[in-house]
C-alpha cells in the first residue's frame, strides 16, 4: 500500500525535475549572493527557559484538507511575531498543501523573525532555492532521506548557512540522525504514513535525545495543558500550526500556548 509520504515523494521528484529544466541549478545558484543574510534559527530557540514556538504559516494539509479560507500568509505571520513567537515555519508546498515558495519569501521581508521552508526536501536544488528565496532553516525528513542523502543534504545546507530542522517519526531513524550531531531535532507526533497524531510519541522517545540537542516536538500540540506537558519532560520548542490556523483569533490562540496568563511556562 502506497502512503501518502510515498505519493508526495513521488511527486516531489517530477516537480524537482521540472523546475530544473526551467532553471538549471548553475543559474539558481547565481542568485545566493542576492539573498537576504542568514538569520539564526536555533539560536532563536535557544535563547531563555520558557518553551519557543515555531509558529507555522499552513492554508491545507494531506490530512485535514483546507485548514484556512481567509489565508494571508504576511498578516499571519505579523500576527504570530506581535504575540511571542520565537520563528515561523512556511509550508511551500504546493500540490499537498497549497503552500508556494514565494509565500516565504513575503512572509521573510514582512518581519524579522528567522523562517523555516518546510517541505519535502530531498534533493540539493531545493536547498539552494530555500536559500535564494530567503531561508535561514529548512526540514530534512528522516523517512524521505537514506543515510547518505541525508548527510549530504545536511552538509550542503550548512554550508549555505543555513540552520537544518532534522525530523524524525521512526524511532529507528534516531540514531542516525544524532551521528550528524544535529543542532535541532524534531519528532514529529504525527505518523506520516497514516497521519494519526499522538502527543506521547515525543515523551517516549526524549531519553534517547543528549542534553545538547535542542528538541522540537511538532504536531498535536492544541491546548496550554499540552505545552506544560512537553516543557516539563524537557522539551525546549515545539512546532505547531493547525491549531493556530483554525483559530478565530489566531494572536490569541498563541497566548493561550505560551500561557500568557499563567506562570507555568
Amino acid at each position: 500500500m502506497v502512503s501518502v509520504l510515498d505519493e508526495i515523494v513521488v511527486h516531489k521528484r517530477t516537480e524537482i525535475a521540472a523546475a530544473k529544466a526551467e532553471r538549471p541549478l548553475a543559474e539558481l545558484e547565481r542568485h545566493l549572493d542576492d539573498a537576504s543574510p542568514v538569520r539564526p534559527f536555533a539560536a532563536a530557540l535557544a535563547t531563555g527557559d520558557s518553551m519557543r514556538l515555531i509558529a507555522e504559516i499552513k492554508k491545507a494539509s494531506p490530512s485535514a484538507g483546507l485548514i484556512r479560507e481567509d489565508f494571508d500568509p504576511v498578516a499571519i505571520a505579523q500576527t504570530y511575531s506581535d504575540h511571542g513567537a520565537s520563528c515561523l515555519s512556511v509550508l511551500t508546498d504546493e500540490r499537498f498543501f497549497q503552500g508556494q515558495l514565494e509565500f516565504l519569501t513575503a512572509v521573510r521581508e514582512a518581519v524579522a523573525l528567522p523562517v523555516l521552508r518546510k517541505d519535502f526536501l530531498i534533493d540539493p536544488y531545493q536547498l539552494v532555492e530555500a536559500r535564494v528565496a530567503g531561508a535561514d532553516c529548512v526540514l530534512l525528513i528522516a523517512e524521505c532521506l537514506t543515510e547518505t542523502e541525508l548527510a549530504d543534504l545536511y552538509a550542503r545546507t550548512i554550508e549555505l548557512g543555513m540552520d537544518a530542522l532534522i525530523e524524525i517519526y521512526e524511532p529507528e531513524n534516531l540514531d542516525r540522525v544524532l551521528a550528524l550531531n544535529p543542532r535541532l531535532l524534531g519528532i514529529n507526533n504525527r505518523n506520516l504514513k497514516t497521519m494519526t497524531t499522538s502527543l506521547s510519541h515525543t515523551l517516549d522517545l526524549i531519553e534517547r535525545v543528549p542534553n545538547d540537542v535542542l528538541l522540537v516536538s511538532e504536531s498535536g500540540i492544541r491546548t496550554h495543558e499540552d505545552v506544560v506537558r512537553l516543557h516539563s519532560a524537557g522539551v525546549q520548542a515545539m512546532l505547531v500550526g493547525e491549531s493556530l490556523m483554525r483559530s478565530d483569533d489566531i494572536g490569541e490562540k498563541v497566548d493561550e500556548l505560551l500561557g500568557r496568563d499563567h506562570n507555568t511556562i
